[in-house]
């Protein structure tokens, strides 16, 4: 009969079901959500590995690529891996058996690696078929009593095979190598930590779980506990000790890691800078290029030329501009705008128990590892008694044949079922039967018993041992205090691979004004404010302001030269400050850019002064009404766009007049053409507020006001640039007390009304 080309049920409608699609979504995304972060992206906090890396490790233990054997091509571990294991990529299996052999990206390798695995420059490794591998002595400790059913198996994703569900783990490898990865709502980063810190402090827990975190932690390098992590590519680590013990409490934080570095005297005077150990996870050709971008960029004025004489190890030169320059302060310069300083996040985010994804704290993850590890006793304990029982069981009807050999003889040579005749004659077990009639020959001599017995004795003393250790909790816990201190001995401070790497210390003082100016670069300008409120900048130190240009019915409204590592201080009409860098200042090849766009300031206010910020000065502040204060100069510099409020004022009212305090007398004239002298220190000194009344008006307000030594006397110039000085004899008549009225200004004083001409 020919195939039907009639789809079978086609008659009975299109078979179409709906589906709520919010509740579809939701069903497959947490379904992803789920695979992502049980099968990928978060390590297992008894073994420290994820699936790919757990997966690797086991196919290497099959093609038994032990570190005392040879060594295997990469593409055959990736091919077992991918074709009995891991249903996913080539690449990705490579990519994680690489990472595993790199001593710069894992502080304890688990593969031993042959051939080109990449470099700390971020260069690739060669393709898997040049690459050879085997396991190191770190991976056979993890491996340590797999075959003695020390872990749970399970199928493998075509259920032709088994794999470890989570690996015997002999070491704490989830804080020794640490782990990162990003799964759906919610990552993992453990940096890496020393061995045999984390082996003495998991025998402190074992004496006492409940030891408060800061007793785990080190007070000194001598006592080897845990002083924080250990980087595979070294470095210093400039956190203070609350705030690392605060992080090791909640699981959650970061570590502030910096390159190590030194000073290399050049002879005559001159010196570099020798930078040794980078940052954990930096590409040292990127961190070069970084360097040279900003030197082109002009970012770095301290520095001269930036070299990589690296060979094994790391070697980068950093040529200062000259002999004169601080060492510190270059270097802080460096760690603010380069990857030399790195913040390295701590989220402790693991599978618990394998199973749940949860932030724990540095005890919490070590309790959990030596759970894991007593359970791993007594299942290996378990099994040893099992096969000792098995062993004892054959060696017992061994025992029987020999006492009886030549009945044993003689019923194996005459009977039919030699096999159920002896069980029934000697009460035998099927196993012992079995046993005695696959003896060989040669096994019969006398001798033989003796040894048999040497051996029955033997594992019935083990087995009394055994059943001693898993009848006892304290018994259990004094052997795994024993098989940490032998980690603890193989991976110890004395050892190439155990000795610490990154070392702590505090950060040098250093002042950020220092460091601020050590960015830019410092050259002279004109800073120019136009009566619109656009500013500029225009290089080098201008005499003559009439060549300047500006918008139509725009022009001029104060220019003073400045450089470019000065902070330009603005005052408004509002009372506010605003703080603006002389380098952020557009240059002069148009006309500027509007002061609202630089910082944040209401569209109905203007400019009253713009000056260089000296912290030593003080400055008297007016309003319009006669108000004012004295205020230093160090409170009014404001930190973000907003600017900072220190003259308060409603309006009508509005700020009129910053002007630098010198002397010791204060002349104030109103609008009414009135003067009035009187004492400086009548005006009180505040941080912000309204001021005090310097002169009283009927109406109108003030114009102008000037601070003068009165020994020297007040001097004002008229519009033909003749300067007048009134003594202090000359002047008594206009001295009062503040806020009083003052008297009409003197002869020839300056129709304008103010004392600048």
């Amino acid at each position: 009969m020919g195939k039907s080309l009639i789809p079978p049920g086609s008659d009975s409608g299109d078979h179409i079901e709906p589906v709520d699609l919010k509740k579809a979504l939701e069903e497959r995304y947490l379904a992803y959500a789920l695979s992502t972060i049980m099968h990928r992206a978060l390590p297992d906090v008894r073994d420290g590995l994820k699936p790919v890396h757990r997966r690797i490790m086991h196919s290497m233990r099959l093609l038994r690529l032990n570190p005392d054997q040879g060594f295997a091509k990469c593409a055959r571990i990736v091919g077992e891996v991918m074709g009995k294991f891991h249903p996913h990529g080539d690449q990705s299996i490579y990519d994680a058996l690489v990472r595993l052999a790199q001593d710069f990206a894992v502080r304890y390798p688990l593969v031993d690696g042959q051939g080109n695995f990449g470099n700390i420059d971020g260069d690739n490794a060669a393709a898997m078929r040049y690459t050879e591998a085997r396991m190191t002595e770190v991976a056979t400790e993890l491996l340590f009593g797999i075959t003695e059913d020390a872990v749970d198996f399970r199928a493998t994703y075509n259920e032709e095979d088994e794999e470890p569900v989570v690996l015997p783990g002999a070491f704490p490898n989830i804080l020794a190598n640490g782990s990162s990865g990003i799964a759906v709502g919610m990552a993992t980063s453990i940096p890496p930590h020393n061995a045999a810190e984390l082996c003495t402090a998991a025998l402190l827990l074992i004496n006492n779980p409940a030891t408060p975190i800061d007793q785990l932690m080190s007070t000194t390098s001598d006592d080897g506990l845990i002083q924080g992590p250990d980087f595979p590519t070294g470095g210093i680590i400039v956190d203070d000790r609350a705030s690392v013990i605060e992080a090791y409490e909640t699981g959650r934080g970061g570590f502030r890691v910096r390159a190590r570095w030194q000073q290399e005297d050049q002879g005559r005077g001159t010196w570099t800078i020798v930078v040794t150990e980078i940052p954990y996870q930096v590409q040292k050709a990127r961190l070069i290029e970084k360097i040279a971008e900003l030197l082109i960029a002009r970012k770095l004025p301290l520095l001269d030329d930036v070299r990589d004489e690296s060979a094994e190890d790391i070697r980068l030169v950093l040529v200062p501009k000259s002999r004169a320059v601080d060492p510190a302060v270059l270097m802080e310069s460096m760690f603010k705008l380069t990857e030399l300083e790195l913040r390295f996040p701590l989220n402790m985010n693991v599978l618990s128990r394998g199973k749940v994804p949860n932030v724990l704290s540095l005890r919490d993850v070590l309790k959990e590892w030596l759970e894991h590890r007593k359970e791993v006793l007594v299942r290996r304990s378990k099994h040893r008694l099992a096969e000792i029982e098995r062993r004892l069981e054959i060696l017992g009807g061994y025992l029987i044949a020999y006492l009886n050999l030549d009945e044993v003889i003689r019923i194996i040579r005459e009977e039919d079922e030699p096999k159920q005749v002896m069980i029934a004659r000697w009460d035998l077990t099927d196993t012992q039967a079995e046993a005695i009639l696959n003896m060989r020959l040669r096994a019969l001599r006398k001798l033989e018993e003796f040894e048999i017995r040497k051996e029955f004795d033997g594992l019935s003393a083990e087995k009394g041992q055994i059943e001693t250790l898993l009848g006892s909790t304290a018994l259990q816990w004094k052997t795994i205090r024993w098989e940490v201190e032998q980690v603890r001995t193989k991976f110890g401070a004395h050892t190439p691979l155990g000795k610490r790497r990154t070392t702590f210390a505090n950060a040098p003082v250093v002042d950020l004004a220092d460091i601020h100016q050590a960015m830019i670069e410092k050259e002279p300008v004109t800073v120019v404010v136009s009566e619109k409120g656009w500013l500029r900048a225009m290089k080098g130190h201008m005499s003559d302001y009439s060549t300047l240009t500006f918008k139509e019915g725009d022009s001029l409204k104060l220019a003073f030269p400045a450089q470019t590592t000065d902070k330009i201080l603005v005052f408004t009409t509002g009372g506010k400050f605003y703080t603006i860098g002389a380098d952020r200042l557009p240059g002069g090849r148009g006309h500027g850019e509007p002061i609202r766009i630089i910082v944040d300031m209401d569209n109905d206010q203007d400019i009253v002064a713009a000056f260089i910020h000296d912290p030593k000065r003080k400055l008297l502040l007016a309003s319009h009404t006669g108000n004012g204060f004295v205020v230093s100069e160090e409170e009014v510099v404001a930190n973000t766009r907003k600017g900072k409020q220190v003259m308060n004022v409603k309006t009508p009212d509005e700020a009129m007049r910053c002007i630098p305090v010198s002397g010791d007398h204060v002349a104030i004239v109103g609008e009414n053409r009135k003067m009035l002298v009187f004492p400086l220190l009548e005006i009180p000194e505040m941080g912000r507020g309204k001021g005090v009344r310097l002169q009283k008006y009927k109406d109108g307000g003030i114009l102008d006001l000037k601070t003068f030594a009165m020994e020297g006397g007040l001097s004002w110039q008229d519009s033909a640039d003749r300067i007048f000085i009134r003594s202090r004899d000359e002047l008594s008549e206009w001295i009062g007390a503040r806020a009083s009225a003052g008297r009409m200004v003197p002869k020839g004083f300056p129709r304008t009304g103010k004392f600048g001409g």
